[in-house]
């Protein structure tokens, strides 16, 4: 961690943030805070450099402008190469998940070029979007129970050959590509559709990024109730015939 305090850096939160994506810090957050951690959480806006320092770096869902904005000046800005060669941890959503690739297409049509952070390209699907419920089992190497989340997007990102998939859906479209395959992760970065807050339907995975970021193998239990009441009702709605 930096200093002995974990710093939680919500990237953009006035371009990139819909479908209640800053949900997601607040479960990092509260979660950290639960096991005692010193957490620092630092709001970034994209007027505002972003620091080297973090230790998780969170990026939500944006309409097709803001995304280009979004994407545009953190190709300037380039502070978040840097703190991933520093070993921060990054956990992005739809429109954040596909700037962390190398391209995707933006609102004026053109193929817009991402960060490279993860090894996926994104191009714009031609049929129905990809909107509703998801359930998704996870890559078995994470260790981590059923994905649940909700996805609402056009795109379709396909997965180049350093990039494993995050989860392979059971209900749902995912990357829409149609092999099954939902989000795509490396060691340090992550990316998926879900949202939810899908941090709050998946609390097990603020948990990972916690490991991660405190370089530890498990965390001090818990009190899971809630999260596991949001979970079963998500799970049990997602699983009611159409």
């Amino acid at each position: 961690m930096s200093d002995n305090q974990l710093r939680i850096v919500w990237v953009y939160p006035d371009l990139l943030s819909t479908y209640g994506d800053q949900g997601n810090v607040l479960v990092v957050e509260r979660r950290a805070r639960q096991r005692g951690l010193d957490v620092a959480r630092l709001d970034v806006r994209s007027d505002q450099p972003i620091p080297t320092s973090g230790d998780i770096y969170l990026i939500g869902g944006g309409e097709d402008r803001p995304q280009r904005l979004a994407a545009e000046r953190l190709r300037r800005d380039a502070h978040l190469y840097q703190a991933v060669q520093n070993g921060a941890i990054v956990f992005a959503v739809c429109a954040g998940y596909q700037i962390l690739g190398h391209e995707f297409v933006n609102d004026l049509g053109q193929r817009e070029p991402g960060l490279g952070l993860l090894d996926v390209t994104t191009t714009r699907g031609e049929g129905e979007r990809c909107v509703g419920d998801v359930l998704a089992d996870i890559d078995p190497r994470l260790g981590l129970p059923q994905l649940t989340g909700f996805e609402n997007h056009q795109g379709i990102t396909h997965l180049g050959p350093t990039a494993r998939p995050f989860a392979r859906v059971q209900i749902g479209k995912g990357n829409g590509t149609g092999d099954g395959t939902e989000g795509a992760y490396n060691d340090t970065v992550f990316g998926t559709y879900m949202h939810g807050p899908v941090l709050a339907r998946n609390p097990l995975i603020a948990d990972l990024l916690l490991k991660l970021a405190l370089d530890v193998n498990a965390l001090p239990p818990t009190d899971d109730r809630w999260y596991d009441a949001l979970r079963n009702e998500r799970i049990a709605a997602a699983q009611q015939p159409a």
